[in-house]
Order: structure tokens, then sequence, then C-alpha cells
């Protein structure tokens, strides 16, 4: 039987705590502040399923939507933009993504951090795509919504001049026509931020189709998907990360099949 060391774990953990947050780690004071040097920093952010910007995104955005008092939002977006993961703009975008799955109040607690990470870093402020800086004309911006949720969720949404408030103004007229086309921000970094925001939702459709979508679509594989819901209850907790797991076994067995989510 081959024994680890313990010491080697620490030792790993403050190192990659240190590196993540872009500045030295403290030494731990409780049970609490050594789990997350040597199990989350030492054990999990330390797997190579997914990159570290991936894992930002997740961290940044799960910890948005927490209720809790924990610093770890500073933290992350702070680290983030200290190692060049992501960059202000794209922050920003992360921030506009994240109001739309996650809603609105929790989306300014990124904003906030992000402010704030500028400050402490000694960053000006960036400048950022106007949402509309034109006139436009309704129909082919529900046309151009439409068109974009088939390309997102890899299915036809809601048709065109439906009239419902909900799906026209809200899922076409702005969510596909124009926050998911932004140019700030990559598809697949568009996809960790929902993952998440489905996730903590709770609500069945959006979770089966998001991660069905995120495979069929090309930006994630079904190997990163099983790392994202290690990577997500550490956040979420392990009851949620269980509901994502047994999500993420189902479509990934449609999509291997050539099946649709809803199938």
């Amino acid at each position: 039987m081959t024994l680890l060391d313990p010491r080697e774990r620490s030792e790993r953990g403050l190192a990659l705590q240190s590196e993540v947050a872009g500045k030295p780690a403290a030494d731990p004071q409780t049970p609490l502040q050594e789990s997350w040097r040597d199990f989350v920093y030492s054990e999990v952010w330390s797997r190579p399923g997914l990159g570290r910007r991936e894992r930002f995104l997740v961290s940044i955005a799960a910890s948005a939507v927490s209720s809790g008092l924990s610093n770890s939002l500073d933290l992350f977006v702070y680290g983030a933009l200290a190692t060049s993961q992501l960059t202000q703009a794209e922050l920003r975008e992360a921030a506009l993504h994240l109001a739309v799955y996650c809603g609105w109040e929790r989306a300014e607690k990124v904003d906030a951090a992000i402010t704030r990470a500028e400050a402490e870093l000694g960053l000006a402020p960036v400048g950022y795509a106007s949402i509309r800086a034109a006139p436009w004309d309704p129909q082919v911006r529900m046309e151009q919504g439409f068109a974009e949720f088939n390309n997102v969720m890899t299915y036809d949404g809601p048709p065109v001049g439906n009239g419902l408030p909900y799906l026209q103004d809200g899922i076409l007229n702005f969510v596909f026509g124009e926050m998911w086309c932004r140019p700030g921000l990559d598809q697949r970094s568009r996809r960790f931020l929902t993952l998440v925001g489905v996730a903590d939702s709770g609500a069945d459709i959006p979770i089966r189709s998001h991660f069905h979508a995120a495979m069929a679509s090309g930006n994630c594989t079904a190997a990163e998907l099983h790392e994202f819901v290690l990577h997500y209850a550490v956040h979420a907790g392990w009851p949620r990360g269980s509901v994502i797991q047994a999500v993420v076994l189902e479509m990934a067995a449609k999509f291997e099949q050539g099946l649709p989510w809803n199938a």
C-alpha cells in the first residue's frame, strides 16, 4: 500500500491557493480553512479535467449566487484578474451574463467585486460595447434572437412573434437577441456561467436542456461536465452536486446516442 504524505498535500494546497488568489495565502487557523487548502485547492483546483480559466468562471458564478457572507467572490475575481485568466472586459461581460441566469441583484455583486479588484490592482476602468448603440427593427431583432437560440441551444426556440412577454421580450429579444451574441465573451465561457446559473435554479427543463446543449454545441465534453460537477459541488454542496451529476450522466448518454435532451 502506498501512503500519501499529508505534508505534501498541504504544501501543494497552500502553493496553489496562493497562485489562484494572486497573492500569498495565509496559513489556516480553523478546520474549515484547512479544508480549503488541503481539499479544495490541493485536490480539486489541481485536477487537469478543467482549465484554470473555466474554474475561475465556475467559482465566480457559484460564489455570486451564494447567500453566505464569504469573501470568496472578491478572492476569485481578484485572482482571475491578477493571474490574467480573465480580463476586466470579460469579467464585466460575465456579470451581465449572470444577470440573466442568476438575477440582476446577484450579478451586481460581481460588478461590485470587479470594481474593488480594479482599485486594489490599480487598474483603470475599461470601456464596453453598448447593449444597443443604433436604431433597430424589432422584427429583425426577434429573428436574430431565434437564430442565436438555435446556435446556442442546438434546437429551435420560441417562435418569432409569439406575443408572450417572457418568451418574446425576454428570451428572444434580450437573452439571445442581444446578450448571448455580444462580442465581449466567448460562447464556451458563457456556457460555464450558464451551467452554474441553471444548476442553482433547480429548474428541470433549463438544467437538462443546457447540459445537453453544452455537449451538442461543442462547447464542452462529457468529461469536462463531470469535472464541472465536482468543482460546482465545492460551492453549492454535495446534495446539489448529486442532482447535477445524475443529469450529466443522462444527457451524456443521450448525446452519445444522437438523441435530443427531451427524448
